[in-house]
């Protein structure tokens, strides 16, 4: 199997070592732990992913041979809005593209919905990925600092 793929109850095992294996580098970076931030994608378990499946997000993996090397999910909001969620590609496979097509996906996907906007959040001080967001045509919709999280949260959005 290789391609952008739905994910499927047998592949959960390597999405989570996608998205814990991709949002580890950025705990680093700004030094969270599980502790801290229990609910940041580095520290995934299979519970939130099948939590996901429950909610009927949908989720779709990239995969090289039967390797997963990145993952996206899309959760709606509303009639118009869908969240783009829990973008992830493994550290070594960063810069090859593969971020770029999940997130042309995203949009062609929400589009196919009747989706009018896509919407992310991220942290604020993350400059490199909010560049790429915005070279990606997002924009900033907002920021806010949540009480039980250690920076602040900046919001983006692109129609389509």
């Amino acid at each position: 199997m290789s391609g952008l793929i739905k994910i499927i109850e047998d592949n959960f095992e390597q999405v989570i070592s996608v998205i814990s294996g991709s949002f580890m580098t950025v705990a680093k970076d700004f030094n969270l732990t599980k502790e801290s931030v229990p609910t940041n994608p580095a520290f995934i378990e299979l519970d939130a992913i099948i939590k996901m499946r429950e909610k009927g997000i949908e989720m779709y993996g990239i995969y090289l041979a039967d390797k997963c090397v990145g993952f996206v999910a899309i959760e709606k909001a509303n009639e118009e809005v869908y969240r783009l969620e829990k973008l992830a590609v493994l550290p070594g496979y960063r810069h090859h593209g593969y971020g770029k097509e999940l997130i042309d996906f995203v949009f062609n996907r929400v589009s196919d919905l009747g989706g009018k906007v896509v919407s992310i959040a991220i942290i604020n001080d993350s400059v490199i990925l909010k560049q790429w967001y915005i070279e990606n045509g997002f924009i900033e919709s907002g920021r806010k600092v949540f009480e039980h999280l250690p920076f602040e949260v900046c919001f983006m959005e692109k129609k389509i």
